[in-house]
């Protein structure tokens, strides 16, 4: 009967080990979803310009391409660009994605925010009624609108027209007017002139275009404007790409533009930022109007620094997993290698020491009863004629707890030995104790 139970405990002990290995392995994966937040998010916020622009329309088509991997893109209106970086610096806004134009943020005051890539060129259109504008000076005393409070059209017309000396009310007088409503205002004659930063496929941008009476304004001096703002670029509008019938513009325009930036927070998830540059070469990958296919999204940094998996993918492409297999499929086995990495951390050393830990503690149980016949064995030394019944008592509890120990066949020697060492003692016990006997006698 000793036999089985000898293996009912083996078996007892490899399922209390195999247990704490599985509860260890169990807080390491814990720890590694904690710390390491390896599963990307079901939805995400991106702040975008007002209904009618091409940042919004390029936010919805990014929206269709993510929802295609279960990826929802929820989109908030703002007033422009300004008020979208904002948000975007806002922790608590829950906006993690926006389009910036160069030229209104730096590294210094968006430390937590990086750049994506250049999407697009966003001109500065000007546009004024009944008239072409040939020099700055001829804006003076005019009704201008320049877009609404924290549009990025409103922010840079502020700083160019401050540079060429039309910045208050007794200059012209400035208005901050949404788009939609400059480009009626313009139209009907209420305003002067309207500035407008927007992409060439803004429908509000082809309407003026081709609308009775409003032109467009050539920028003069452009290049002494790119020299002074390098995040400026000068682009040509060719003589009649708005409208060949009627030759609008019936000249070529000397433009300014800026180039939007796909911005993200820093902490944004990985996977979202490569479905992100995915969406944006499958929009912005052709040809244009101002550049040539497959110039975008490109590998710029203008105001914000590049992240460092923009960087990536622009070397590389998506990683190896997500170009061969469905996203979240994808995602699952990179969770999977994330965690294989702790997990053979922990159970390699386990299972390498795991034969000594093992030893150890059934030595252990052996020499624990060593130590108490050692003790015992003192005691006899220091008195051996004296509670000799309580010697042989506490030896054969001794025994039987040896006896009943159930150890493995390597083990098996150590049990017999310490059997041995016990009767030894038994002999020395009854030896004094019969010389006591004796001498009495």
């Amino acid at each position: 009967m000793a036999i089985p139970n000898r293996k009912n405990a083996m078996r007892r002990q490899l399922v209390w080990m195999a247990v704490a290995l599985v509860a260890l392995t169990a807080v390491v994966t814990w720890l590694t979803f904690a710390l390491f937040r390896p599963t990307p998010p079901r939805s995400v916020t991106m702040a975008t310009d007002p209904t009618g622009s091409y940042g919004a329309e390029v936010a919805g088509r990014y929206r269709e391409l993510l929802a295609r991997d279960g990826i929802e893109l929820k989109l908030v209106p703002t007033a422009g660009a300004v008020e979208s970086l904002a948000r975007l610096q806002d922790a608590k806004s829950g906006v993690s994605i926006a389009i910036i134009p160069s030229g209104i943020t730096s590294e210094e005051k968006s430390p937590g925010l990086v750049s994506l890539g250049t999407l697009f060129y966003e001109p500065l259109w000007g546009f004024s009624k009944g008239r072409v504008v040939q020099r700055h000076e001829e804006l003076g005393g005019m009704r201008i609108s320049i877009g609404p409070e924290g549009s990025g059209t409103h922010v840079l017309a502020e700083e160019f027209l401050a540079r060429v000396g039309i910045i208050n009310e007794k200059s012209a007088t400035l208005l901050s007017l949404p788009a939609e409503e400059s480009a009626a205002k313009l139209q009907n004659g209420e305003i002067d002139a309207a500035v407008l930063l927007d992409a060439w496929e803004a429908p509000i941008v082809r309407e003026l275009l081709v609308a009775k009476d409003v032109n467009l304004d050539n920028i003069p001096r452009a290049d002494a404007f790119v020299a002074l703002y390098p995040f400026l670029n000068k682009l040509t509008l060719p003589a009649g790409v708005a409208d060949m019938k009627n030759n609008r513009p019936p000249n070529d325009v000397n433009m300014l533009a800026t180039k939007a930036s796909l911005v993200v927070r820093q902490d944004l998830h990985p996977a979202i930022q490569y479905r992100l540059l995915e969406a944006a070469t499958r929009v912005h990958g052709g040809a244009g109007l101002f550049h040539a296919a497959g110039q975008f999204p490109a590998a710029e940094a203008t105001d914000l620094p590049l992240g460092a998996h923009a960087r990536q993918f622009y070397k590389t492409g998506p990683p190896f997993l997500q170009r061969h297999l469905p996203f979240w499929l994808a995602v699952l086995a990179q969770q999977l290698l994330l965690l294989l990495i702790p997990a053979l951390g922990v159970v390699y050393p386990l299972l390498r020491f795991s034969p000594a830990l093992y030893s150890w503690l059934q030595n252990r149980r052996i020499y624990k009863l060593y130590s108490e016949l050692m003790q015992l064995e003192g005691e006899v030394g220091s008195s051996p004629t004296k509670n000799t019944k309580d010697y042989l008592e506490r030896l054969d509890e001794l025994e039987t707890r040896a006896s009943r120990m159930s150890l493995p066949m390597p083990f098996q020697p150590l049990v017999y030995a310490l059997r041995m060492h016990v009767s030894v003692v038994r002999q020395r016990i009854l030896n004094a104790g019969s010389g006591g006997a004796n001498g009495g006698t």
